[in-house]
């Protein structure tokens, strides 16, 4: 009788977890996510080419307005957090943020404070 009870226990309880598991599960951020920023000279895109190994993440960023791509470095992702840089021209932009399905959540900002912080909703490119 106390076996029987105990395996009711448990399934109940693993019955209890199967909702919560796609929560735990994190999404992988490989892939291609485009967004669209105000630039000097109107709007430019901007594609994140990603590619996520476990924690680590690398990849590329092009940009609409031409030139070589930026490469990401010191990119981690853990749990559904992100973060990563890119530097051009001198000047190093931290990259934070959150990673759903089929949208990151990012805040940028230059390390040294020459560009001002920038909010960006990446979407993935289907």
């Amino acid at each position: 009788m106390k076996k029987l009870f105990a395996f009711a226990a448990g399934l109940v309880l693993a019955l209890a977890l199967v909702p919560a598991m796609p929560a735990l599960a994190a999404t992988d951020a490989t892939g291609t996510w485009t967004t669209t920023v105000q630039g000097p000279n109107g709007d430019m895109t901007l594609t994140f080419h990603f590619k996520q190994d476990g924690g680590a993440l690398t990849g590329t960023v092009e940009s609409s307005m031409g030139g070589d791509p930026f490469t990401i470095s010191n990119g981690k992702i853990d749990g559904d957090k992100i973060t990563f840089d890119t530097s051009f021209n001198g000047m190093t932009i931290n990259h934070t943020g959150t990673v759903g399905e089929d949208e990151i959540k990012l805040s940028a900002k230059s390390e040294d404070g020459q560009m001002p912080p920038m909010d960006l909703t990446l979407k993935r490119a289907k």
